[in-house]
């Protein structure tokens, strides 16, 4: 009797270790991007991000200060174009296609997600030691279109106009296409770069320069011209004063989930949109007017 009393003791152990061991299995369960810990949701694995190179001044401190956050994660952002970044989620190669244009129509039955994370200003730079501070809406039309090519045209010096811009797969040039030309075509005499950065650097070494870029580039290199008289601040975007903007999506396809569901949840949230966005020279999305 005492010999079966020990054996039904021992068995009993066993089971509640079994069970033990199973409840603990399913709590570290959820995939090798999210596990659940004592305190809250643990967050690990790799993110993959690629192409609107107007959004890496927002993406490559936020990246930094996740990953400072989330111990466990890595995350890959890369450039590239957002045309670039729309087609690699749309084929599953990078989870998250960071773009400055809304989705396009031939996009539209890929299963992509569209996160709007924040306002992306554009500005128009010249050189340094150009006179001129200030072009109209006509005036740029007509130099991006070819119709205007000398700086005296538009009261400067007697000097000949290059323009330096993006390619097609760009969401800057796709955002000043739908914002200034309105349906005008770019002029072919162009010189084209790659990133917002080297359109920058081009036009600060090419006297008689011109293009555009996101605003957080535009540094003491360049010179920022007025647009129909407005000078660029983030308040004057606000305010409905200055209309050369748009907005910074990441897309995922399909919904998010574990760390990088955390990642866009953290660029979105208050703690980095209130104290770290405009101070990178983007807009928080919440303070545009409806």
């Amino acid at each position: 009797m005492k010999m079966f009393n020990k054996k039904k003791i021992i068995l009993a152990m066993g089971t509640l270790l079994v069970s033990a061991s199973m409840l603990l299995a399913g709590c570290g369960g959820g995939g090798s991007q999210q596990a659940a810990s004592s305190g809250g949701e643990k967050i690990s694995g790799k993110i993959s991000a690629s192409g609107s190179t107007a959004l890496l001044p927002l993406l490559k401190p936020a990246q930094e200060a996740f990953q400072n956050k989330y111990k466990d994660v890595t995350v890959n952002v890369a450039g590239g174009g957002s045309f670039t970044g729309m087609n690699q989620v749309a084929e599953g190669s990078v989870d998250i296609g960071d773009s400055d244009v809304n989705l396009p129509d031939e996009y539209k039955d890929k299963g992509l997600v569209d996160h709007k994370v924040v306002v992306e200003p554009f500005v128009f730079i010249v050189d340094k030691a150009n006179k001129v501070d200030n072009l109209t809406k006509d005036q740029v039309i007509g130099i991006l279109t070819g119709k205007i090519t000398n700086w005296k045209e538009v009261g400067g010096d007697d000097q000949k106009i290059t323009l330096i811009h993006r390619a097609k797969s760009s969401g800057s040039r796709a955002t000043i296409s739908d914002v200034v030309l309105k349906g005008a075509n770019f002029t072919d005499d162009a010189v084209i770069q790659d990133s917002n950065g080297a359109v920058r650097a081009a036009i600060a070494s090419t006297p008689g320069a011109i293009g555009y870029v996101d605003a957080p580039y535009a540094d003491d290199s360049v010179k920022v011209l007025k647009f129909d008289g407005v000078e660029y601040s983030a308040q004057n975007i606000i305010d409905g004063k200055y209309p050369i903007y748009g907005y910074g999506h990441m897309y995922t396809k399909g919904e998010p989930t574990g760390a990088v569901k955390a990642f866009i949840d953290y660029i979105l949230s208050d703690e980095f949109q209130n104290s770290q966005v405009e101070k990178l020279g983007f807009i928080p999305v919440s303070k545009m007017k409806k």
